[in-house]
């Protein structure tokens, strides 16, 4: 797999790093309201959005309407993802659901989850399949550990793709709800490279706005970029400006 090249730039005050690399500290320790217990899926009406309308809406809310307008949008029914509205800019919004998250995520079947995604054309060929995959997996009431055996092998036989150069998506939208313990986190883009590739963007060293985590079973590691304004252009105040 050839390296990925991107020249990111990204200006971001110290103050939001520090922020930042708490917020990530608490989604790697996988954190979660006290009380609270995921330990199997609930019924699966409750991980839907009653609604297509608004699951659409929710979906473009992901990424600036300059991108999301043009996008083709995918939404979750009881037989997986659908496509509701056909694109025209090679990138693709859904809504992300619980299992989306590792495999030791105490919230890995939180029905609450509600993650927009918006991935450019390189992150809707190479990343999205795994989430189709996924999500197939448990409608077909796969155990967790069926779920991460069946992706890994499936990564490892060439059936799901590996991060193509460039693949990305925006996590910009104000509604999206992560987990109990993150819940609404900040807008941020994220970069998909190969497992363990992080390095060679310094990301994670003290000082660097680039922050990662792996997954491990998808053979790729997640590159963290936070952006100061959510994506319908007003600031975050954690950002400070």
């Amino acid at each position: 797999m050839k390296q990925m090249r991107i020249t990111v730039v990204v200006c971001v005050a110290a103050g939001v790093v520090g922020a930042w690399t708490g917020w990530l500290h608490l989604r790697l320790a996988r954190a979660q309201d006290a009380g609270m217990s995921y330990s199997k899926m609930a019924p699966l009406g409750e991980y839907l959005m009653a609604n297509r309308t608004d699951e659409i809406a929710l979906a473009r809310s992901a990424a600036p309407p300059s991108i999301s307008d043009h996008a083709e949008v995918l939404v979750l029914g009881v037989h997986g993802y659908q496509t509701a509205v056909r694109g025209t800019n090679g990138f693709v919004c859904i809504v992300a659901r619980s299992w989306m998250e590792g495999p030791n995520d105490p919230g890995f079947w939180n029905p609450r989850v509600r993650a927009p995604n918006c991935f450019n054309a390189p992150g809707a060929r190479s990343r999205l399949p795994i989430a189709i995959m996924m999500t197939n997996l448990v409608l077909r009431g796969k155990s967790k550990a069926q779920i991460f055996d069946a992706i890994r092998a499936a990564v490892d036989q060439n059936k799901l793709p590996r991060p193509e150069p460039g693949a990305m998506c925006y996590m910009m939208s104000k509604q999206q709800y992560l987990n109990s313990g993150a819940g609404y986190v900040h807008p941020h883009l994220m970069f998909f490279v190969p497992l363990r590739e992080a390095k060679i963007w310094g990301a994670g060293l003290p000082g660097s706005p680039i922050l990662e985590y792996d997954e491990a079973a998808e053979r790729l590691s997640v590159l963290i970029v936070p952006v100061a304004r959510w994506s319908d252009g007003t600031p975050d105040p954690a950002s400070g400006k």
